[in-house]
């Protein structure tokens, strides 16, 4: 996985784009009619229920527009709120606020719609021993946000990216040739690049459930659109050779059954692909 100093450079790109994406040569409404001398105070306001997330972002972007800004928090991320709570208040140059407001407002409303639906799942498996994972299935550019909306509702996070974990899924295994070779050839790449990365190989049925297994250093088999039957037996073949995960258009309605088969994780693109925002408002107080 990748370092915190990473995740946090990340961030920072993620701000520093979404303001000059947004700003431009200047906020000219603003600018307009609000002298640069005004100062003000304006609340985040919440007009939803959910749990919240990207209140510590919020501080990262006001600090990033302007480091004189002043943030009082009244609630943290992970919080459960309903309509009519205040998450903050910030305080400073009414500019440098109107700068900020909508690329705060843009990312708390999917962070907590993520969150909100994460915890959602983690509840549907509370007893099973399954924790849910995300997926790369985010919104290019807003990958740091949406998955650390993804930790903040209660899930973990699978790799990053490319560069953080080997996965090798149907088009790799197709592409090198089978599965036995495209183990082989992946270990003898990392031992070549000196590379300390993590192995994932997919099965598409039982059969290829037995011939991963047949090579060593595998750190998880994913299961993908296996039925409960078959989960079931996968489960029992890998007993502890490594650990499971299940995936492939699992939902709300089958989420804990598959969990029952006994897998370690589940996986599913839709905390971060099919969410719909969290109504938030910054207003003036």
């Amino acid at each position: 996985m990748i370092s915190e100093a990473q995740f946090q450079e990340e961030l920072q790109i993620i701000i520093a784009n979404a303001i000059r994406e947004d700003i431009g040569d200047g906020d000219h409404s603003s600018l307009a009619c609000i002298p640069s001398s005004a100062k003000g105070k304006a609340k985040l306001l919440v007009k939803d229920e959910g749990i919240i997330a990207g209140i510590a972002f919020a501080k990262m972007v006001f600090a990033y527009v302007d480091q004189d800004l002043k943030i009082e928090t009244l609630i943290q991320d992970g919080a459960k709120v309903t309509h009519g709570d205040i998450a903050f208040y910030v305080e400073g140059s009414s500019q440098s606020i109107l700068k900020a407001e909508r690329l705060v407002l843009n990312a708390m409303q999917r962070m907590s719609a993520i969150a909100t639906k994460t915890n959602y799942f983690v509840s549907l498996l509370e007893g099973t021993g399954t924790k849910i994972l995300d997926t790369r299935k985010t919104t290019p550019g807003l990958r740091a946000p949406e998955k650390w909306a993804v930790k903040i509702g209660g899930g973990e996070n699978h790799r990053f990216a490319l560069y953080d974990m080997i996965m090798l899924k149907d088009n790799h295994i197709d592409f090198a040739g089978g599965i036995t070779k495209a183990i082989a050839k992946t270990q003898h790449y990392l031992t070549t690049t000196n590379r300390d990365l993590k192995i994932i190989v997919e099965a598409r049925d039982l059969k290829e459930v037995a011939e991963i297994l047949e090579s060593k250093g595998v750190y998880r088999i994913l299961l993908d659109n296996f039925s409960y039957e078959d989960t079931r037996k996968a489960v029992a073949m890998i007993g502890n050779s490594c650990l499971t995960e299940s995936s492939g258009g699992i939902n709300e309605k089958t989420i804990r059954e598959y969990a029952k088969c006994g897998v370690d994780y589940i996986s599913s693109g839709a905390l971060t692909h099919s969410v719909y925002n969290m109504d938030l408002s910054l207003k003036a107080v």
